[in-house]
């Protein structure tokens, strides 16, 4: 449902560049096409200042580092250039190019890797993870968080279908990568196992609102709702979880996050909570840390799983 919803907004945007080039340019007014076009090509990199500068402004009383304007420059131009591969190709055109991995029997007694997506966003944003673990022979699963834009109670049996796939073929509870919405929907999924820790061997969260976002406040879809600050939902969650449910995962978060901040919502307490200098938030599943992580769990994963 994603992939040809962002297949629309991609070809309505490359008829308002054609639109704005063409109809200035037929008139006479070259000039004036030049300048349509160029606003029509820069209007998600407008948008990504907007948000890059709400978080700025809230990010003042954070206990995270402040960013410098070097850094947050940086951040900025760095999603100029990641939104665009994630919303305008891998996610609406190539989200079906990779399959999930899961050689038989070579997957037999290898821990293999969970992929989960966040909001508005589907497994294409896996992608280069996805080449990645293939390559190195990793059995993995990227799972479509479906209904796009219902509640994130909604994905439980999404999560439990990757789970049990990825058990079935390995025999070991997996390592779970999520991004974003991502991992709210993992804590969900794992909240109706009770005191049950074994299924997941570990969980590696990046960019999640563990406790909000002050964005969300806008928010107009059940999902967004949930992930607003100290939303009932959110509480409704952690006081489901074990004590010890947080020590399982690694958090990776950053002052430059222009979508889950201020900062610290992006952290969960308890948890290995690392700040990742200078990320904005999709650019982040792009960036080493998380991968250098996941590579140093699988390395540890002991041959029970457990």
């Amino acid at each position: 449902m994603l992939a040809r919803l962002e297949q629309a907004v991609v070809l309505a945007w490359l008829t308002a560049l054609g639109l704005a080039v063409g109809l200035p340019w037929h008139a006479g007014q070259p000039l004036k096409a030049m300048w349509c076009g160029a606003l029509v090509l820069c209007s998600h990199a407008l948008w990504l200042l907007l948000t890059f500068s709400l978080m700025r402004w809230r990010n003042v009383d954070d206990p995270a580092p402040r960013a410098s304007w070097a850094q947050w420059l940086s951040a900025w131009w760095g999603e100029v250039k990641a939104a665009p591969r994630v919303f305008g190709w891998r996610q609406p055109f190539r989200s079906n190019a990779l399959a999930d991995f899961l050689p038989q029997p070579a997957s037999r007694g290898r821990t293999g890797v969970l992929l989960v997506h966040g909001f508005v966003c589907n497994r294409g944003l896996w992608n280069p993870w996805m080449a990645r673990l293939r390559a190195v022979g990793v059995p993995h699963v990227a799972v479509n968080l479906e209904p796009v834009f219902g509640s994130i109670d909604d994905y439980v049996a999404c999560v439990e279908a990757g789970v049990q796939r990825l058990q079935q073929a390995t025999g070991l509870a997996p390592v779970v990568v999520a991004h974003s919405m991502g991992g709210l929907a993992l804590r969900r999924w794992w909240a109706e196992q009770g005191d049950d820790d074994q299924r997941v061997h570990h969980a590696i969260t990046i960019g999640t609102p563990h406790r909000g976002t002050w964005l969300a406040r806008f928010a107009m879809t059940p999902n967004g709702r949930q992930m607003q600050q100290a939303s009932r939902w959110l509480q409704a969650l952690a006081a489901r979880e074990p004590a010890t449910r947080a020590a399982r995962f690694t958090c990776f978060y950053s002052h430059c996050d222009n979508i889950v901040f201020p900062p610290a919502t992006g952290t969960l307490p308890g948890a290995d909570n690392r700040h990742v200098v200078g990320a904005a938030h999709v650019h982040m599943a792009d960036r080493p840390e998380p991968w250098e992580e996941l590579l140093r769990r699988l390395d540890r994963a002991p041959p029970d799983g457990h």
